[in-house]
């Protein structure tokens, strides 16, 4: 099989690409999410179940063989956003193909030979609302990042037709993450990978966590909690909201 028929199979197959370029082998789900064309996937994720690595070898995918290609990664934090940056510089290891950093002081903008752009930016709206034409918008742990900045990197999106890929451990019931999942979620391609799903994580680790972990649920089975300390539960709040119970107490 030639290189060129090979490279052809790599750009129609990102899994198949991962594999044999990158020797990530993906989880099924993993796989799913890498050939996926949807424009809107939500991921509520356990912990260290490889949604930040999954998310950079499709960031790389995208940036080799689609043009143009525009991949930004948001976080709340710059270290969170440096994390998927530097899965995402492990895998570009792999792969050789003419790259350089935008700016190398921080790392984390990375520009390839056929104009295509990768940049991670820490969580503040003014940091990133400057970006236009925005053909993959990664967020992660979007549980943690404020309303403000997705608010405003949403319309990044528009003159690319630009996907949208959050991704994030449940950490309460707010902001946009917890409302998507809760009451749009049909508006969206979505996974729920609680921590049995993932091979890595052994079933002795998550006994011993269940008996310790006050979170366990939240951090490894993808449940929205309510926060600690608080009298009324949120779903309470919700019930009483209901206009159909407002009626039956009149």
């Amino acid at each position: 099989m030639s290189s060129t028929s090979d490279d052809l199979a790599h750009s129609l197959d990102p899994v198949l690409w991962a594999k044999e370029v990158l020797g990530f082998h993906p989880d099924p789900w993993q796989a799913s999410l890498l050939r996926s064309r949807s424009r809107k996937i939500i991921l509520n994720c356990s912990r260290q179940s490889g949604k930040s690595t999954v998310c950079a070898a499709l960031g790389l995918h995208e940036s080799i063989y689609r043009r143009p290609s525009f991949g930004l990664v948001i976080a709340p934090t710059q270290d969170q956003s440096s994390e998927l940056m530097l899965k995402f510089d492990e895998f570009r290891g792999a792969v050789e193909l003419p790259s350089a950093y935008l700016s190398t002081d921080t790392k984390l903008a990375v520009r390839f030979a056929n104009g295509n752009r990768f940049i991670a930016r820490p969580g503040s709206e003014k940091s990133a609302r400057s970006f236009s034409a925005v053909t993959l918008l990664l967020e992660d742990e979007a549980a943690r990042v404020a309303d403000a900045l997705y608010n405003s990197v949403r319309p990044m999106l528009a003159v690319s037709n630009g996907r949208h890929v959050l991704m994030s451990t449940p950490f309460g019931k707010q902001n946009h993450f917890f409302k998507i999942w809760d009451e749009q979620r049909d508006l969206w391609e979505w996974y729920e990978i609680p921590a049995e799903k993932c091979p890595r994580i052994t079933k002795e680790f998550l006994e011993e966590e269940q008996r310790t972990n006050p979170w366990f649920d939240q951090e490894y089975h993808c449940v929205f909690m309510d926060a600690e300390g608080s009298i009324f539960s949120s779903d309470l709040f919700k019930s009483l909201a209901n206009p159909a119970i407002s009626a039956l107490r009149m």
